[in-house]
């Protein structure tokens, strides 16, 4: 697939084909891409089901047995690290694509997305010729060790809203497992996955290790993945409905699964913290990637001393914010993904209204926008901890400002959810810092920061946000197998 301006915001369109036993394949049916940003037709996109995904499984199966089971650790880091090379020579074609399907901003495409994804590669490549595992002396009778082999096949489902991040997240630890794959990528951003396959054939990985099939959930690749018995294991990124969905198809063949699931965020701000830093982070946390992130900070509860001066902070600093096209220089919020989630976002924003709900800045599409699904960005107050939009995932660009007393009423407050997958804890107060952080119920909590990462650190959520751990180790958890060897003496 090959993009012929860099970095316009007009391409040629690209068609994004199968790749299957490291071949572009077609199929019978197809279905539009589209730029939500302009609401323009980038291309057509392969539609795959049982068929393809079969065929994509079957190569794969193959491949565990082939050349990739026989090349060295040393080599399969050789390889990893090759890719991410290759990302980063490619780093503005990519973020085009990004930016395009997406309708993020250009240069947080850049900056973020594409920098990370070959980031990604960087480090497992480096991760795994340091991997151990454990062996022990049983007095004089025995020694016990653990050898680590890959688990097989792994089907990827991968979303829309950091499509290359994450799925590099994912396909880095798999192959330096010694795994091989079969990828779906959402159907709303199907380029940079595309472009990943092209890489990894580049790269020196044999044919059949990596495997892409375009399609949708339902009755589609995606279904057909879960539900295959040649699938050993599946890993997802998504919503928490389609997480149970998964569990339920692949109950059957007891395959392993690896969630990271959806997110309702607490951002905890207590008086004695500095202003300056919380409104800058909190711009970012609240509005960063159009608020599609699953981390995003969006209940922000602001203790009652720091409230007003927070609230009116906040809001000028969220009207200074660019909203609009994608490529132009500065532009901080783009469009969100599809027309389908633009009205799924403004409907939560009608039900705030009805709830009582402030509507004290956005709420709106950006007078200056024609075309394309934008939203600006939208601060609420007044709601009880009872609304829906307190309660549910909105996943956009829309924030709650709730005030509170007392260190144990936000507690509650924040750990009121079915979610459990990120928190943010702002204060000067070092005991506070590790008392609350130790009370909150989120896999991942930062204090006085966020979205900081050490890809060694185990990330996941809580509750409905995840099942499991990756990050270091604990995507070798998932990503291998454990056998304990015993000799007796």
């Amino acid at each position: 697939m090959q993009v012929k301006e860099i970095p316009k915001n007009r391409v040629e369109a690209v068609d994004c084909l199968h790749f299957i036993d490291g071949n572009f394949v077609a199929s019978d049916k197809k279905f539009s891409n589209i730029n939500p940003a302009t609401e323009e037709v980038l291309g057509t996109v392969e539609e795959g089901g049982k068929k393809e995904v079969d065929a994509a499984v079957q190569a794969a199966r193959r491949a565990l047995k082939g050349e990739w089971k026989t090349i060295t650790t040393q080599e399969r880091s050789k390889i990893l690290r090759r890719i991410g090379d290759i990302i980063t020579e490619r780093v503005e074609e990519l973020a085009v694509l990004e930016a395009l399907d997406t309708g993020k901003p250009y240069e947080m495409a850049v900056e973020m997305d594409i920098k990370r994804a070959a980031y990604n590669f960087y480090f497992f490549a480096d991760y795994l010729t340091s991997m151990g595992t454990e062996a022990y002396q049983q007095d004089q009778q025995a020694l016990h060790y653990a050898i680590r082999r890959p688990v097989g096949v792994v089907g990827m489902i991968n979303p829309w809203n950091l499509p290359l991040l994450l799925l590099t997240w994912k396909l880095a630890p798999c192959l330096a497992a010694g795994n091989t794959a079969v990828m779906k990528p959402a159907e709303w951003t199907p380029m940079t996955a595309t472009v990943l396959a092209e890489i990894c054939k580049e790269a020196g990985v044999p044919d059949g290790v990596v495997n892409l099939v375009h399609g949708f959930g339902v009755d589609s690749a995606g279904a057909a993945i879960t539900e295959h018995p040649d699938v050993d294991a599946v890993t997802f990124t998504g919503e928490t409905t389609t997480g149970t969905a998964i569990m339920k198809a692949a109950a059957p063949t007891l395959k392993k699964l690896s969630f990271e699931l959806g997110g309702k965020n607490p951002n905890i701000i207590f008086a004695d913290s500095d202003v300056d830093e919380v409104i800058e982070t909190t711009l970012k946390s609240s509005f960063m990637n159009q608020g599609e992130v699953c981390l995003c900070g969006s209940r922000i509860y602001v203790e009652e001393g720091l409230y007003d001066e927070f609230l009116d902070r906040f809001i000028e600093a969220t009207k200074q914010l660019k909203v609009g096209d994608p490529f132009e220089t500065g532009t901080k919020v783009g469009s969100v993904v599809s027309k389908e989630h633009y009205e799924k976002v403004m409907s939560y924003i009608e039900i705030a209204k009805e709830e009582g709900g402030n509507i004290l800045t956005g709420g709106n599409r950006p007078e200056h926008m024609e075309k394309g699904y934008y939203i600006n960005p939208t601060i609420i107050t007044g709601l009880t901890k009872d609304s829906r939009c307190i309660r549910e995932e909105i996943f956009g660009p829309v924030v709650t400002v709730v005030p509170f007393k007392k260190e144990e009423e936000v507690i509650e407050q924040a750990n009121d959810t079915h979610y459990g997958l990120g928190a943010t804890i702002w204060t000067n107060d070092l005991r506070r810092a590790h008392r609350v952080a130790q009370q909150i119920e989120a896999g991942i909590i930062w204090v006085n920061t966020w979205y900081l990462r050490d890809l060694r650190t185990p990330f996941g959520g809580m509750k409905q946000s995840g099942i499991g751990r990756e990050g270091g180790a604990h995507s070798f958890e998932f990503y291998s197998e454990l056998s304990n060897v015993t000799i007796k003496m």
